[in-house]
């Protein structure tokens, strides 16, 4: 995996301070480091703690969120010079492939470590968080590629973690809503499916407020967050359905949690 790690960062040698390693990285937001520290703790022991797990999120997401946004931008870029005409579209172009296959190689690197070694652990959260991982992930390879072999292991990997949700994890459950989030912009985003993206995240709000007061409250912040982003989606989408007939632009999704 390419990473921008500096050459003097050294690995520690044991789980405790491989994990404060990676705590440290994060307050640097040196988010490469911090993936290296993380995937030491999966080879150590997959079976990973909440702290362990959420770590790890943290550390790809980051890292890929980085080249995710340099990619849009990238990609934004190149469009303008092509309609200039300017000739530079090509070295933008160029430039745009090397962030992407950064950020492609960093989609499989977290995608197998899931695979191979951390989903074979855990009970029916830890699947559904990890099963929702793979899917983020694959999904965002295709925002870059268009690849369908990653549109349809991600529809896999989500769908594997929405049947493990509703078998096993009520319906306000912070790691399902956060679940019902992601699934329904892939739905809208990429799948195209926009009534399929509305309805999934419509349903699961509604049903998650009657459920709400039923929650630990540790569960009920994060619950209240993440039913925050889908009914920003939703409106967002309602926004752009008036949109598409007027031409109106709106702004970006909420996704990524």
């Amino acid at each position: 995996m390419t990473t921008a790690t500096s050459p003097k960062f050294r690995l520690p040698k044991n789980r405790d301070d491989l994990i404060f390693a990676a705590k440290l990285a994060d307050e640097a937001e040196r988010y490469d480091e911090m993936v290296l520290c993380m995937k030491e703790v999966v080879k150590d022991s997959p079976k990973l703690t909440l702290e362990e797990r959420n770590l790890l999120s943290v550390a790809y997401k980051n890292s890929v969120g980085i080249r995710r946004a340099s990619w849009r931008i990238l990609h934004s870029i190149e469009q303008r010079e092509v309609q200039k005409n300017t000739g530079n579209a090509p070295k933008v172009a160029e430039y745009r492939r090397m962030i992407e296959q950064e950020l492609s190689e960093i989609c499989e690197d977290i995608i197998q470590l899931l695979e191979n070694d951390v989903l074979v652990h855990g009970g029916s959260d830890d699947r559904v968080f990890y099963k929702k991982m793979q899917g983020d992930y694959h999904r965002y390879h295709v925002e870059a590629t268009n690849d369908e072999g990653h549109t349809q292991a991600a529809l896999r990997a989500y769908t594997d973690a929405l049947e493990t949700a509703k078998s096993n994890l009520p319906v306000a459950n912070p790691t399902r809503l956060g679940l019902v989030l992601n699934l329904s912009v892939f739905y809208y985003e990429i799948l195209r499916n926009t009534e399929a993206g509305i309805a999934l995240a419509k349903t699961n709000f509604d049903e998650a407020v009657q459920e709400l007061e039923n929650l630990p409250e540790a569960e009920y912040k994060e619950a209240t967050l993440i039913m925050q982003l889908i009914r920003d989606n939703l409106t967002l989408w309602s926004e752009d359905e008036a949109a598409n007939k007027d031409g109106t632009q709106v702004e970006d999704v909420k996704d990524d949690y």
